[in-house]
């Protein structure tokens, strides 16, 4: 073959290269983020677009220094066992200086992963930084435990979240319908309202018992309830604050403030005479 015909085949083997990864570049998005690729051109209403909305609760094992640190790695589906953890600061020391919220200084929450199992627990801390609690759990399967807490050095509080098992045949259930009325033990719990994502929900759920109203719940943690809102899936956090109230039920009224559209799980705890329980609900926001 002449020299010119196998330099011009050659530039054209070039061509269709270079051709082929410019459309694989495209089609992989820029190497640059958008974000700081706007910054550097000054482009205000680039910055704004691209705005990283906030990571919900409970889906970090770590935040701004702090991290979750299980000690214990296994639930158990028999008799209660220890489960032991502690919280590392920014300086990789054992976390010991908490606020209290709540009238606690941390909440642990363990839930299944299908939402089918659900506790609220106050574990207590030794001098170390080493939080405990004995737990068990009804069925074997995959769990998370959530760590709500606030460090006394900082203004706002941390979700931090960990996976656990429980040994054994785990057969994860499906969330099921919308759900808006439930028993917990003798008491009957309905539930109104709507979530709407990224908006403040007025939640009211109203407390029964052998079809009369319970006008006398006793406070639980400084409040007439607690609800905790977990999103199947992935089961990001939400620990919904009741709005201000002095009287004792039958309605406890909450703001509540969902990520995203998608399937809720919400876990109420209130307290009647002496004991504590719970209600669980299934919700869908958007």
């Amino acid at each position: 073959m002449a020299t010119p015909v196998r330099l011009g085949g050659f530039a054209l083997l070039l061509i269709v290269v270079f051709a082929a990864a410019f459309g694989v570049g495209r089609l992989a998005g820029p190497t640059t983020p958008v974000a700081a690729e706007n910054k550097a051109h000054g482009d205000e209403h680039g910055r704004a677009q691209q705005a990283v909305p906030q990571t919900p609760g409970g889906l970090q094992i770590s935040q701004d220094g702090y991290r979750l640190e299980p000690m214990t790695g296994q639930l158990s589906t028999s008799d209660s066992q220890p489960l032991r953890f502690r919280v590392i600061g920014p300086d990789g020391r054992p976390l010991t200086a908490y606020a209290t919220e709540h009238e606690k200084e941390l909440h642990l929450i363990v839930a299944r992963r299908d939402l089918t199992g659900f506790q609220h627990v106050h574990p207590t801390r030794d001098a170390s930084g080493v939080w405990s609690v004995p737990l068990s759990v009804r069925e074997p399967g995959a769990y998370r435990m959530f760590a709500d807490f606030r460090p006394a050095a900082r203004a706002e509080g941390l979700i931090l979240g960990a996976d656990l098992t429980a040994p054994g045949d785990y057969r994860p259930q499906p969330i099921g319908p919308v759900r808006r009325t439930a028993d917990a033990g003798p008491y009957a719990v309905s539930l109104e309202g709507d979530l709407v994502p990224g908006n403040a929900s007025k939640l009211t759920l109203t407390v029964t018992r052998a079809g009369a109203p319970v006008t006398d719940l006793e406070p639980y943690l400084g409040a007439f309830g607690h609800l905790v809102a977990l999103r199947d899936g992935d089961l990001a956090y939400l620990h919904v604050h009741p709005e201000e109230s002095d009287k004792a039920g039958p309605r406890i009224v909450f703001s509540a403030e969902v990520p995203s559209d998608g399937t809720y799980g919400l876990f109420l705890d209130f307290k009647h005479a002496g004991s504590v329980h719970t209600a669980q609900f299934t919700a869908t926001a958007g």
